[in-house]
């Protein structure tokens, strides 16, 4: 008897089961350590709830006499009082300096004396500002990165540039320095460090009014998860400066979004692929595994949003890396719709475009064909578009491309002239329609059916099953020749040659009575013979023959010239067929006087 192999979902329950042990395990040691007065162990994260609100008592406005170099004030952090001058909080770097390093060591009382809290309510007390530190240190260790380099480490908030004589330059001191930006709402909260002068207390840096007045929301959004607050000391190992159990959590999570994305996908198969309408089967074989994805990602950032809090450049990727996914998921699923959609209208709405009569369904076809394509270059250029306007490090890029749109436009056009020329001809085809999938053509002297029209190119079905691939640039600019471009119906000349003595008023009324016996003459065009043309052997006849389509007028011209062949070939034995005449006697006598020639010359 054969050993099953384990089965994926047999590690799947695994692993949850793991992580769910881990975590019970966590909570309860964690209750356990928190009921014990042990001072070693970390101080609980503060609650998302606020600590200020709207109702209590606030001061007026604290700005006085303007100055271009700090921002002067008759009071500052009345609620907790002036920084200690052994505090250095001359620079912007300092300042900044002095709240991570005592934010990072949970001094956050100490840490609280660079918040400028002049905006808040004056009944806040000291550890009230703490828990405010302890939330906006929070909030800046998960979403900002902090440019140290690009942060001034001089009072008056100027970066020193170097130059080639080592002078300094001299320029305008700025008051007020951005150190990060979080997106909260649709809107940008710009933190900031700010030079404030109090009375005769000197100029010194501080974390700006509104970037604290901000901390509550930015914490309410960004605070910690339910996993990091029921994770225990002893379970926040680090292996490269990153939690452990974040990661063997990012690790599960991505291993039940991907199970969960494989379920949905087999339940849409399951549900859908026994129905008995046709669109419900197309849905379940062309959209299952898009649907899968989308449901797959979605679970994934839902679960990790709700779970874990990520920090640092490991936030930002997991997060970059999301959004990409996720918006690359809808993309391509709604491409995948939109190319369902239009293959089952064309399948099931339109009629038969082999016949060329039908002209409607051709033209429908048509527009179809390349509404398929521009929709489904629009989805992806609006995905793209959307990806890149999640990064705000593109937004420099966008203003530079903007500002040398010009130039860009030149290159563009020279670098992708030909395909974006194919793409403008498809759109003109669509628009005048000089041709429709399902017209007869003939281009470059080769007879077929138009198979497909594409972004670029368009597909020519000859009639030896050959397959030409013509650029729709060439449509446009070349002269070429549609049989069914009003309509299907056509005429082709019968060509024959025969004597002179041939009575052309027979081969008429043969000719009439072969396509009056011919079911597939359309009877639009009367028979007609007629002489065309002479040469010194015979003369050249002409009959005219119609029928519905090109096809089909193809076939009855052949059998109709076979017909006609046969009829003159039987007419008193042949007689009527052209020949060459040679006059005999004539041919004796120059015979004769070339030899005489010759012995008068001997």
């Amino acid at each position: 008897m054969k050993t099953q192999p384990t089965q994926p979902g047999h590690w799947t329950a695994f692993f949850t089961f793991f992580f769910l042990l881990f975590i019970s395990f966590g909570y309860s040691q964690n209750d356990s350590i928190s009921n014990q007065k042990d001072t070693t162990s970390e101080k609980s994260l503060p609650s998302k709830e606020p600590i200020v609100s709207d109702d209590e008592q606030y001061a007026s406005n604290p700005f006085s006499d303007y100055n271009e170099a700090y921002y002067k004030v008759d009071r500052f952090n009345d609620q907790i009082g002036l920084p200690p001058t052994e505090y250095n909080l001359r620079t912007p770097q300092a300042a900044l300096e002095h709240f991570i390093i005592h934010a990072r060591n949970d001094d956050f009382k100490t840490a609280s004396y660079v918040l400028n809290l002049n905006l808040l309510p004056t009944t806040l007390t000291h550890e009230e500002a703490a828990t405010l530190a302890e939330k906006l240190y929070f909030v800046i260790n998960q979403r900002v990165n902090i440019d140290w380099d690009g942060l001034s480490d001089r009072p008056d908030g100027q970066i020193d540039i170097s130059t080639t004589t080592n002078k300094a330059i001299a320029g305008k001191p700025r008051r007020s320095v951005v150190f990060g930006e979080v997106v909260l709402n649709d809107r940008d909260i710009v933190m900031r460090v700010q030079r404030v002068r109090y009375k005769e207390f000197g100029a010194f840096w501080a974390i700006s009014a509104n970037t604290v007045e901000n901390i509550e929301p930015l914490y309410a959004e960004y605070g910690p998860r339910k996993l990091d607050r029921m994770m225990p000391d002893w379970a926040r190992i680090k292996w490269l400066g990153f939690p452990v159990w974040k990661l063997v959590g990012i690790i599960v999570i991505l291993i039940i979004s991907w199970f969960f994305g494989k379920l949905i996908t087999l339940i849409i198969k399951k549900l859908l692929q026994n129905s008995d309408r046709i669109w419900l089967r197309h849905i379940a074989s062309k959209l299952s595994k898009p649907a899968g994805v989308l449901f797959g990602t979605l679970l994934f950032y839902i679960l990790l949003d709700n779970l874990l809090s990520l920090s640092g450049g490991f936030a930002d990727i997991v997060y970059t890396s999301l959004i990409i996914l996720i918006i690359g998921s809808i993309t391509w699923f709604v491409t995948k719709f939109v190319d369902y959609l239009m293959t089952y209208i064309a399948e099931n709405k339109i009629g038969d475009v082999s016949e060329e009569t039908n002209e409607e369904a051709r033209k429908m076809l048509t527009y179809i064909s390349v509404a398929r394509r521009v929709v489904t270059f629009l989805v992806v250029v609006i995905g793209g578009y959307i990806i890149i306007s999640q990064f705000r490090a593109l937004e420099k890029v966008g203003i530079s491309l903007l500002a040398s749109a010009g130039v860009a436009t030149v290159v563009l056009g020279i670098a992708a002239q030909s395909t974006l020329g194919n793409f403008i001809a498809g759109l003109q085809i669509a628009i005048t329609k000089p041709v429709r999938v399902g017209d007869t053509v003939i281009i470059k002297e080769d007879w077929g059916n138009v198979e497909e029209i594409g972004f670029t190119y368009m597909v020519v079905r000859t009639w030896d099953l050959r397959r030409l691939v013509v650029p729709l640039k060439y449509v446009i600019t070349n002269i070429f020749e549609n049989w069914s471009m009003t309509s299907s119906h056509q005429i082709r000349p019968i060509i024959l040659h025969a004597d002179y003595r041939v009575k052309v008023s027979k081969i008429r009324s043969k000719f009439e009575e072969l396509l009056k016996a011919s079911d597939d003459w359309d009877e639009d065009n009367p028979p007609v013979v007629e002489v065309v043309d002479t040469s010194e052997e015979s003369i050249q006849i002409r009959a005219l023959c119609s029928a519905k389509d090109a096809q089909t007028t193809w076939k009855l011209h052949c059998k109709l010239r076979e017909e006609l062949v046969d009829y003159i070939s039987e007419l008193e034995d042949g007689l009527f067929l052209t020949r060459t005449r040679v006059d005999v006697a004539k041919a004796e006598d120059i015979k004769k006087k070339r030899e005489a020639s010759k012995n008068d010359d001997s």
